[in-house]
């Protein structure tokens, strides 16, 4: 009896291949935001505000320097939403909930 014996593979794609299986991919694409933030929302938005996080359900939790500015943003958030929602395939961002402090 000959066992056969495989070709070692890549890490890379091993790590891909688990998290394709385990369903981590859309949660992983719609953390993307994170990085993405300050081209979403711009310069003067990103300055005072920082990400922190997203839910599965769709909420991103975004820590904001003021209370002025928390208000400011609410009124803004359908503009903010389609801003951030507008890259295909990615799972939306429902809500986002602004949190008072320093960024």
């Amino acid at each position: 009896m000959t066992e056969r014996k495989r070709r070692p593979e890549a890490i890379g794609k091993i790590v891909a291949s688990v998290i394709d299986k385990s369903g981590v991919a859309e949660r992983i694409e719609q953390a993307g935001i994170i990085p993405d933030w300050r081209q979403l929302v711009g310069a003067q938005i990103a300055a005072v505000t920082s990400p922190q996080s997203i839910s599965a359900n769709g909420t991103l939790f975004v820590r904001v320097a003021t209370n002025a500015w928390a208000n400011e943003l609410s009124m803004l958030e359908p503009e903010l939403l389609r801003s951030l929602n507008r890259k295909p395939g990615r799972a939306p961002v429902k809500k986002i909930r602004w949190m008072l402090g320093q960024p």
